[in-house]
């Protein structure tokens, strides 16, 4: 088990009233399983996965990631769960503008004390991703699908336990989601990851093992499939 969600909540509070955005949310993500978290806009689902990835606060309930209870923990303390254990890909990648390819694939090892490899590391990884020629361009320079393939880089580079991808190829047109899809699940099942993705793309999501269906901050149906 590399993820336990139990009784999970969400809820904002302003002065009149509140929102309840998850309700007691409960599963289990066992190591190797590939997850697709799915549902309609303000379903709750990226509230979910910030709250499983240790970004937020869960308002009720236990979260307990490689190990670690989220609950109990300080911010510096999740920081430094993240950075061992977490990889991270985003819809609008997320990349820090001045620096290369090269430095931000780099970056998580070296958060890491991990300099001595962080650049082989990350030229290896670059070239899987078929940027080998790019490594030196900066993120202004590079299109949409070329960036998030460096967020792919950048996501494998700390040979995470867990992958965290929302809503990965959302910003991307038919056929570069498709090279982005395929490389994400190649490189998954090569590293052994777990990978939780959060998508309103059904194509993408029947791709995982497992879906998980939300609405209105419930769980409606966690199945099985490509069983």
């Amino acid at each position: 088990m590399i993820l336990e969600v139990n009784d999970v909540s969400k809820v904002y509070k302003s002065v009149n009233r509140s929102l309840t955005v998850l309700d007691e949310v409960n599963f289990v993500v066992e190591k190797g399983e590939t997850v697709a978290i799915v549902g309609a806009s303000g379903s709750g689902k990226t509230t979910l996965l910030g709250l499983c990835a240790g970004l937020d606060v869960s308002s009720f309930g236990n979260i307990n990631l490689a190990g670690h209870n989220l609950n109990n923990k300080t911010e510096n303390e999740k920081a430094s769960i993240r950075n061992k254990h977490i990889g991270f890909i985003f819809q609008n990648f997320q990349l820090l503008p001045t620096l290369t390819a090269l430095e931000n694939v780099m970056l998580p090892l070296e958060l890491q004390d991990r300099a001595k490899e962080a650049g082989p590391k990350a030229k290896e990884l670059l070239e899987r991703v078929g940027l080998g020629d790019r490594m030196d361009h900066y993120p202004n320079q590079l299109s949409g699908g070329e960036q998030q393939r460096v967020s792919l880089a950048r996501a494998f580079s700390n040979t995470p336990e867990i992958l965290f991808a929302d809503e990965p190829t959302g910003n991307l047109d038919d056929e570069t989601s498709v090279v982005v899809e395929k490389l994400l699940f190649d490189l998954n099942k090569e590293h052994n990851t777990t990978l939780v993705i959060v998508t309103h793309d059904m194509e993408l999501a029947q791709k995982t093992s497992r879906i998980i269906r939300l609405k209105g901050g419930k769980i409606i149906s966690d199945e099985k499939v490509n069983a």
